[in-house]
């Protein structure tokens, strides 16, 4: 039903676009198809039916494929407590429902939300992963305060849309591999600990046994700091949206 929203594509494995390695331990894995989930375009006063609810190998959440009264499908993230047959709608005056659609400055306080828009129109990019939700905290004019699954309060334009409700598969993080195998078919190659390695492969390497790094601090293989040392650009157009 639902075949047009899925296509082949080219998985990277960790490689840039003259095949050498950018990023260590990736490749392999299961063949896959790529679901198209719409984040971009909401569809505003315009009821929706949960036809399906599937497993996507790309993401940790479950995906809806929604049928429209316009007869246009679309795959979006499953809210927790979605059913099939449920019925959806995006609008400013929807109820709160799970699965609804709304603006934020129309969500009462102390609602959990998901998939929520950094800038009004340009979809859901906040809160997308598996068993995660936000709280909407305060409102200040037209400003309101939410707080992320990292414990980050951050401002969001009161204009800007979310989903009522959490993300479903809650269960996601309590899942065992159980096997190696297991980890190849996710497309995640071994690790191996840099103390374990030869000193001409990794600075932490050589010794009789197991012995200290040798270092002040952790560094990479190709001798940059690592562990604890910070990554996220000093000057970043959001720092003045970031409470704590």
């Amino acid at each position: 039903m639902f075949k047009k929203n899925k296509y082949r594509y080219h998985r990277k494995k960790g490689r840039n676009n003259h095949g050498k390695i950018t990023s260590r331990h990736r490749g392999g894995g299961h063949s896959r198809l790529y679901r198209r989930i719409e984040f971009q375009k909401i569809k505003i006063n315009v009821l929706g039916t949960v036809q399906t609810i599937e497993y996507d190998p790309n993401r940790s959440a479950k995906i809806a494929g929604i049928l429209y009264k316009d007869g246009s499908k679309i795959y979006r993230i499953s809210p927790f407590g979605l059913k099939i047959g449920d019925s959806l709608l995006a609008s400013p005056i929807a109820s709160l429902t799970v699965g609804n659609t709304l603006p934020l400055k129309n969500i009462p306080l102390g609602t959990n939300v998901s998939n929520i828009e950094p800038i009004p129109g340009r979809g859901s990019k906040f809160v997308r992963a598996a068993g995660t939700s936000a709280v909407l905290m305060a409102k200040f004019g037209k400003w309101v305060t939410l707080r992320l699954p990292s414990n980050q309060i951050r401002f969001f334009s009161q204009h800007c849309w979310a989903t009522v409700g959490k993300v479903s598969n809650i269960n996601h993080l309590n899942k065992q591999l159980k096997k190696a195998g297991r980890s190849r078919w996710l497309g995640f190659r071994p690790k191996v600990r840099g103390s374990a390695q030869n000193p001409v492969d990794h600075p932490h390497g050589g010794g009789e046994g197991r012995t200290s790094i040798g270092r002040s601090h952790p560094v990479t293989p190709w001798g940059r700091p690592t562990l604890g040392s910070k990554t996220r650009r000093s000057k970043k157009y959001s720092d003045s949206l970031i409470i704590q």
